[in-house]
């Protein structure tokens, strides 16, 4: 099972990271992650970064054209 711990830790680890990448990294849905996220943002354990380009790299088959509506956490100096 995943916990708020870990997903605030493997943020902490990539430095930013996005709810494609993490759920990858951590074997969970993109949506738990993206709720575990928003959660961790509420407490402020984490701050949202918006980003113009795709951090897991998923975007090669997007024109350039296109940007990414990809929302990026990072850590906040709290805890």
């Amino acid at each position: 099972m995943i916990s708020l711990l870990k997903v605030r830790d493997a943020v902490a680890l990539n430095g930013r990271a996005d709810a494609r990448l993490l759920s990858r990294q951590l074997c969970a849905s993109v949506q738990m992650i993206a709720a575990m996220l928003e959660q961790l943002v509420v407490m402020g354990k984490l701050e949202k970064v918006d980003a113009t380009a795709c951090l897991s790299g998923s975007c090669k088959q997007c024109p350039e054209i296109q940007k990414c509506d990809t929302a990026v956490y990072r850590i906040t100096g709290k805890y």
